[in-house]
């Protein structure tokens, strides 16, 4: 049975909830519900198992904040004997807009200090990344603000297409292969 290490990443803490820097979380809490799992605190994440045609998922939510997020990422890796390439890593993407989401087997870590912890802690940008739009609508110098910040209304209906899209995105990933799932999605515009 082929195991798959799912990494959604955000900041622990109330404050973050929902908020676009925390998307990782969401997309995977809604993953780990459609397949009937349950999260527990454990070392270095939250962390709820997975088992759905054939294969085994456990998903993890960094409890360490995201810029240490490569300690529960290798952690766990090492601890479940994923191999690099059946793990996939869940970020919020602000270069990318809100109408797309990216697979990619590989790439740098674009300034995103999650990503950019994960690649120092492993030693390689060599390992599959989801990327969820964010977009940047916000006035200059307001970055931070905007990243914590909680969706627009707007963007609400948009925000739940993609969560959707991005549970069969990791679906596919461990059922079809990465090249495939990228072909179907990263092309794709939500609205």
């Amino acid at each position: 049975m082929s195991k798959f290490l799912i990494i959604g990443l955000g900041n622990p803490g109330y404050e973050y909830a929902h908020t676009r820097h925390n998307i990782g979380f969401d997309v995977l809490t809604e993953f780990v519900l459609k397949h009937g799992g349950m999260f527990k605190i454990d070392r270095l994440a939250e962390v709820a198992e997975v088992k759905w045609k054939g294969k085994i998922f456990i998903c993890i939510k960094p409890t360490t904040f995201m810029n240490l997020s490569g300690k529960a990422f290798k952690y766990w890796m090492d601890k479940e004997k994923v191999p690099l390439e059946n793990t996939l890593a869940i970020v919020d993407e602000i270069a990318l807009p809100l109408n797309k989401i990216r697979l990619r087997p590989s790439g740098s870590d674009a300034g995103h200090n999650g990503l950019r912890d994960i690649q120092f802690t492993l030693g390689t940008d060599k390992y599959p990344k989801l990327r969820f739009g964010i977009g940047n609508n916000f006035p200059k110098g307001m970055q931070v603000e905007y990243v914590l910040g909680k969706w627009f209304p707007e963007q609400v209906p948009v925000v739940k297409n993609k969560i959707e899209a991005c549970v069969e995105v990791i679906e596919n990933f461990a059922v079809l292969g990465i090249e495939r799932t990228m072909n179907l999605y990263n092309n794709k515009e939500f609205a």
